[in-house]
């Protein structure tokens, strides 16, 4: 008859269940001798080495590389000598990708935190050439052209002895230029569907309102049309003469002129087109155009002047950095500005 099994004894199993967590943990340990090592934590640049690969970037044209450079800088070092230097730039490798929202977005955030920067004329002018870029064709919203016009008046307001004043400026003219010929577009189509009153509105907006723009011939020559449709011989026959004599070689009198003496409204102190001098400086609606206004007579926009791209960019160092942080580097950003609108619809 078969003995029974004892049970074994708890010191027994205690022992055993020792060796064999003694055997597991000598097993992993020799796993790791052989090369299964933990991952190491990989260690930062220094933020001058950050700012540096980015403006490097920048120089190759990598600019999407030179917007993340900069990100990483502002990360990692948010109170380093290079942040607001690094926000900066970061809104112009955003405004060369085109990426004008995102760039907005930096440069009114780096406003917003250095409003004393020495480099504030140059983020106020590069935020209004993100709106400006933005400005569509006179058959869409003008709503970017206003916007667009609202930040260039604060250039000039706020830093009116900057040398991006003179820019702004002959961007505001030709945005309002822009503006007024999206008034006329609005008007020749309420005149072609005979809804003159609304014809008149859009016309006397561009003769009271845009005085210094192209369109003002026109908009007088069409509002010569409009009251002769209308029977308003009298206000046709005064709209006429304030064109000669303001426009009196203008191709737009010669149309009123016609149109008047067909209707037998001439008088014999009207001026024959090209015959008076009118007021001075009232030449020709196309003699009046300043070069740049006639390469940017489809859209109504200019190329930044030459001296925005003069300065080059250049790294730079710890040592540079002036104690309070606040490296000058607009003139790093200059270059490309007028790269980045060259060879567009202007």
């Amino acid at each position: 008859m078969p003995q029974p099994i004892s049970r074994i004894p708890s010191s027994v199993l205690s022992r055993v269940a020792s060796t064999a967590a003694c055997a597991t943990l000598t097993l992993l340990t020799g796993c790791s001798l052989f090369g299964n090592k933990a991952p190491q934590v990989p260690q930062l640049s220094s933020a001058d080495a950050y700012y540096n690969n980015g403006i490097d970037a920048l120089r190759g044209r990598r600019y999407a590389l030179a917007a993340a450079e900069f990100e990483i800088l502002q990360q990692n070092y948010p109170y380093s000598g290079y942040t607001a230097n690094a926000q900066l730039m970061e809104g112009y490798a955003y405004y060369l990708q085109s990426k004008y929202p995102e760039a907005a977005q930096q440069l009114d955030r780096f406003i917003e935190l250095h409003p004393t920067s020495t480099d504030g004329a140059y983020a106020f002018y590069l935020l209004a050439l993100c709106y400006y870029e933005q400005i569509g064709d006179v058959n869409r919203d003008q709503q970017m052209t206003a916007e667009a016009m609202s930040r260039l008046q604060d250039v000039i307001a706020r830093f009116p002895q900057s040398k991006y004043a003179r820019d702004a400026q002959l961007k505001i003219d030709l945005c309002r230029d822009h503006l007024a010929g999206k008034e006329m577009l609005v008007g020749r189509y309420y005149q072609q569907q005979r809804a003159y009153q609304g014809a008149i509105g859009r016309y006397q907006r561009v003769v009271q309102d845009f005085q210094t723009t192209n369109h003002v011939a026109e908009a007088l020559e069409r509002l010569v049309e409009v009251y002769l449709d209308l029977g308003l011989t009298g206000e046709a026959r005064r709209t006429g003469i304030v064109l000669a004599y303001n426009y009196p070689g203008s191709k737009w009198y010669r149309f009123a002129y016609s149109d008047l003496k067909r209707y037998r409204l001439l008088e014999a102190s009207t001026p024959k087109p090209g015959t008076t001098k009118g007021p001075p400086g009232a030449a020709s609606q196309e003699e009046t155009m300043s070069p740049a206004q006639s390469a940017a007579r489809g859209i109504g926009r200019a190329d930044a002047p030459a001296s925005l791209t003069a300065a080059p960019v250049q790294p730079v160092s710890s040592q540079s950095l002036q104690s309070d942080g606040s490296t000058l580097t607009s003139n790093v950003a200059h270059q490309g500005v007028a790269q980045g609108t060259n060879g567009r619809p202007r």
